[in-house]
């Protein structure tokens, strides 16, 4: 039979596996919380949060009820218990089901307990960068992603995330998890807001279809006139931004005046991501900014459009492979489409031609296949 001693060890192993399901359950209903105040933000009614304590006394019966002993005690028991009740509660005041969310929220909080119990390496993890590339990695471009990242708790959801690797649990299932309530919450919120479920593929998303977006992420909603929703919507985060804006600098020395141009542009967002996409692909992105250089033709042409000639010269540079040549009427066809890409060109005056997409694409039909996401710890 055990002794005391022997059984002190395993009951505060067991105690830190509950604790680490617990600050799982957190990180969801954050997210969920932060989809419901972005869909009501989006339609002008944010509602704040019931008073906790009519929350509590609404929210403990539920909790008791749906989840293990275990897990429910020690949430009840924990000190930001009243929030995570005032959370639930908003979620269904705002008509989502929490009678059917608690248990799938439930099952995660499992599994991290039994994963953590049986898992005793302990990884050390600092910041926030890594978190927003495995969000982008794991989650589909669309509301729940860019609820979670313009949401004033990312830092704390980020935190949380590394806190759960640093125990051994496998962070992108919960964040896969955590999607899929999300989305519910998307549907159930607009729902009773009378906004739709479905956005509709906005002008940006239309008139960036083709070279701009093939490979890429990029939601139906793109908003390129809002710079930060725009990177918000692609998952790129600040510290990305700048490196890829001096990542160009630096790969037109002299020509600070033209990279500025190209950073300044509209479609500067959709270069960033392909950048990003590039790294995280393991491609020499310095070496394809190079031959922004070595082949200086987008200068040729009228000085007003030097811009949108380098926005495209840049797209080109980036797509083109290593080692491939250039197109020969490189400068001739650049310039086209840069003119017929120009926010100034309405759609009556964008040119036809034999074999045109539709007016109104599918913007992920164009999306190429990616690698799949990798399963186990975010390194």
């Amino acid at each position: 039979m055990a002794t005391s001693e022997e059984r002190e060890p395993f009951a505060e192993a067991a105690a830190e596996a509950v604790q680490t399901s617990i600050m799982a359950m957190r990180l969801i209903m954050a997210i969920a919380d932060a989809v419901r105040r972005h869909q009501q933000r989006m339609a002008g009614v944010e509602e704040d949060l019931p008073p906790a304590e009519e929350a509590v006394a609404e929210a403990s019966r539920g909790v008791k009820k749906l989840l293990p002993p275990d897990i429910s005690a020690a949430l009840l028991g924990s000190g930001d218990w009243p929030q995570f009740a005032q959370q639930l509660m908003a979620l269904r005041r705002a008509g989502v089901d929490v009678g059917a969310l608690l248990p799938r929220v439930g099952e995660v909080a499992v599994t991290v307990r039994d994963a953590v119990a049986a898992n005793t390496e302990r990884v050390a993890r600092e910041g926030t960068e890594q978190w927003a590339k495995a969000l982008r990695e794991t989650l589909p471009a669309g509301p729940v992603r860019e609820a979670i990242l313009s949401s004033p708790a990312w830092p704390d959801m980020a935190a949380t995330m590394a806190q759960l690797d640093a125990r051994g649990v496998d962070v992108r299932q919960i964040l896969a998890s955590a999607h899929e309530e999300g989305v519910g919450v998307d549907r159930a919120v607009a729902k009773v807001l009378a906004t739709g479920t479905a956005p509709v593929t906005s002008r940006d998303a239309k008139l960036s279809y083709g070279p701009l977006t093939t490979g890429l992420d990029t939601p139906k909603d793109l908003d390129l006139a809002h710079r930060q929703r725009a990177f918000r919507q692609l998952a790129i985060s600040p510290s990305e931004h700048q490196r890829c804006a001096r990542l160009l600098r630096e790969a037109l020395p002299g020509r600070e005046r033209e990279a500025d141009l190209v950073v300044a542009s509209k479609q500067w967002p959709l270069l960033v991501a392909r950048m990003v996409q590039m790294e995280s692909q393991g491609k020499p992105l310095t070496q394809h900014l190079a031959r922004l250089e070595m082949d200086t033709s987008w200068e040729e042409g009228p000085r007003p459009q030097l811009g949108s000639r380098l926005v495209q010269a840049t797209l080109e540079t980036l797509r083109r492979p290593l080692g491939a040549p250039a197109a020969a009427s490189r400068a001739r066809v650049d310039a086209a489409a840069a003119r017929a890409q120009s926010p100034s060109m309405g759609p009556t005056k964008t040119p036809t031609a034999k074999g045109a997409a539709p007016a109104e694409p599918a913007v992920a039909a164009h999306r190429e296949a990616g690698p799949a996401p990798k399963s186990g710890k975010t390194r």
